[in-house]
């Protein structure tokens, strides 16, 4: 087999999973399935070699003669990195329960207005779905709420689920969260919050500002007796919290759930917050995601919502190929490994180490999505400091211009210093002095002649006294002559 029969693509998707796709020549492609199909009967064990058509031990000379034709460049390190990366298909990608999962792909939905096997509703907002998330309560108006459920109910006694959400808003907003898994939860439920909600049978996670703290998020349980919306201190229900300042943190947080038959734990950013060994909670129940916001709101925003199945359960596939199904062999002689005492030490073996694998692969995967974020905001900022410095051309100008003025303040420096200005400035001072003497004559004698013209003449002014004076004289003379003439009257 050449070289060329192989070809080896990554891609890394947007979310917690790491998948290697390996493109085979076709004769490598059945060794390649054969060696899978050896790895699951090892990992199952007794029951499922049975049901494996390829016996294991036919494999090695077939497997060698594939590992000689890659010979030349795989390394040790390399093999160990195939059998890692084959593990973690085994047994990471097949406990994803997808009907109760969603943005765990490139997109958040393959379709733009809804997400496969969720209902969406809200109340005063219709929740906004885009390509990474889904926005349940909006920035403005207020007093909204969103809600997503899940349309199956689970049947896995134990899982792990991830949830990653963000909230953001002004300084004094605030807001609910919830995270349900309760039994008819969409019909209970529905888009109420941990403080409006009626009897409900099943668990809730509540992450909001209580009691006036950063944040905190806290777990609450109900059989179905308890009325949360007539109580009157819900908060006194809670069976475990821890304090977390969630709001505005320019990135989502990452929330953690694990329940098996042992404990219950929740986790948020890697970090335990609570857990207890004394929470049961049965199958049947449905996932759903609920938000409320008061008239001063906080946006929140769902970017992933991930349930697996606990290691050793086995997630149903209803889209199996025909040609991957496998039948019962008869008369197969079982391979050494499928022993009893040895196959289930094996198998705890290999989902540690799945398990382990993909812990390692969701933190490489964050830490590559943190540093392509870094780096498209170092582009960003690279451009926008590319756009604002001026360019070549600018800067010579400018330089031109810069030196033509030092120029000019030399030669003009020159010139001071090296020119006696003196009987200048002495010929300067007589000329004011002169043009001083000459405006103050002629404004004496112009202001001279200004105030006689408008003066008014004495003669003019004696003869309306002399004028008046008459006048008042025969006035009186008239006066006499008139009381004179008039007759007496006597009493």
């Amino acid at each position: 087999m050449d070289l060329n029969d192989v070809g080896i693509r990554h891609t890394i998707l947007n979310s917690v999973q790491l998948h290697h796709f390996i493109d085979f020549s076709p004769s490598t492609a059945v060794i390649a399935k054969e060696i899978r199909l050896c790895v699951i009967a090892v990992v199952v064990g007794p029951i499922g070699a049975v049901y494996i058509t390829l016996p294991c031990k036919n494999l090695a000379p077939r497997f060698l003669q594939l590992f000689n034709s890659f010979n030349p460049i795989i390394t040790t390190a390399t093999m160990k990195t195939f059998a890692s990366l084959a593990l973690l298909a085994v047994g990471a990608t097949a406990q994803v329960i997808e009907s109760a999962s969603f943005g765990y792909g490139k997109t958040i939905s393959p379709s733009r207005d809804s997400i496969p096997g969720w209902t969406i509703g809200g109340e005063g907002f219709d929740p906004s779905l885009l390509s990474d998330k889904l926005i349940l309560t909006p920035p403005y108006p207020g007093n909204a709420r969103g809600s997503a459920w899940a349309q199956s109910p689970i049947s896995q006694p134990e899982w792990s689920a991830e949830f990653q959400f963000r909230a953001s808003g002004p300084e004094r907003a605030s807001g609910n969260l919830q995270l349900w898994y309760t039994k008819d939860g969409q019909t209970r439920v529905g888009t109420s919050s941990i403080y409006t909600v009626g009897p409900f049978d099943g668990l809730a996670l509540v992450i909001d500002t209580h009691g006036g703290r950063g944040g905190s998020i806290r777990g609450f349980l109900n059989d179905g007796t308890t009325d949360y919306k007539t109580h009157r201190s819900v908060d006194s229900l809670a069976f475990g919290h821890c304090d977390y300042s969630y709001r505005n943190l320019g990135r989502p947080s990452v929330l953690k759930i694990k329940h098996t038959s042992a404990f219950f734990e929740v986790t948020v950013d890697d970090k335990v917050c609570f857990s207890t060994d004394k929470v049961a909670l049965p199958s049947g129940n449905t996932f759903g995601i609920t938000a409320a916001t008061p008239e001063n709101p906080d946006s929140f925003e769902i970017f992933k919502f991930v349930l697996e199945s606990a290691a050793g359960q086995i997630v149903p596939q209803g889209n199996i190929p025909q040609q991957e199904q496998q039948q019962p062999v008869v008369n197969q002689e079982i391979p050494p490994v499928a022993q009893p005492g040895s196959d289930k030490a094996s198998a705890a073996q290999f989902f540690d180490l799945s398990n382990r694998i993909q812990s390692q692969s969701k933190v490489s995967n964050t830490i590559l999505q943190d540093i392509r974020a870094q780096g498209t905001k170092s582009e960003n900022r690279h451009a926008e400091l590319l756009r604002l410095t001026a360019s070549k051309d600018q800067v010579a100008s400018l330089e031109a211009r810069l030196q033509r003025m030092e120029s000019m303040l030399q030669s003009i420096q020159r010139d001071l210093e090296g020119k006696d200005y003196s009987s200048r400035f002495n010929q300067l001072h007589d000329t004011l002095r002169s043009s001083h003497v000459t405006l103050s004559d002629a404004l004496h004698g112009h202001l001279l002649s200004v105030i006689t013209a408008s003066t008014p003449r004495m003669g003019f002014f004696i003869f309306l006294v002399i004028a008046f004076q008459v006048f008042l004289a025969g006035s009186y003379v008239l006066y006499k002559r008139r009381r004179a003439n008039m007759p007496k009257k006597f009493l």
